[in-house]
C-alpha cells in the first residue's frame, strides 16, 4: 500500500475537441480582431481607377465619402461599415 502515491486514481485524458494552433479560416474570420491567433485588422486598402479620367485613388475599405481628384465625382460612399464603391 502506497501512502503517497496516486496510482489508484483514474486519469482523465480528454482529447481537445478543436485544434487551437491551426484554426480554420472561417473560424478566424468570425473572431474579433484582437482575439485571433495573430491579431490583424479587418480593413484593407484598394486602388480605385476613375472610369473617365483614369486617375488612381487609394481608398481604405472603411472610408467615408471619397471624391475623384480630377473630376470631383464620388468614388465610394459609407454604409455604416465598409464603403460601397461606385
Amino acid at each position: 500500500m502506497h501512502l503517497y502515491g496516486c496510482d489508484n486514481l483514474p486519469r482523465n485524458n480528454m482529447p481537445l475537441t478543436k485544434n487551437l494552433l491551426n484554426p480554420s479560416l472561417q473560424e478566424e474570420k468570425r473572431k474579433h480582431k484582437k482575439k485571433r491567433l495573430v491579431q490583424s485588422s479587418n480593413s484593407y486598402f484598394m486602388d480605385k481607377k476613375h472610369p473617365q479620367c483614369y486617375k488612381i485613388t487609394t481608398i481604405c475599405s472603411h472610408a467615408q465619402t471619397v471624391l475623384c481628384v480630377g473630376r470631383s465625382t464620388v468614388l465610394c460612399q459609407p454604409t455604416g461599415g465598409k464603403a460601397r464603391l461606385r
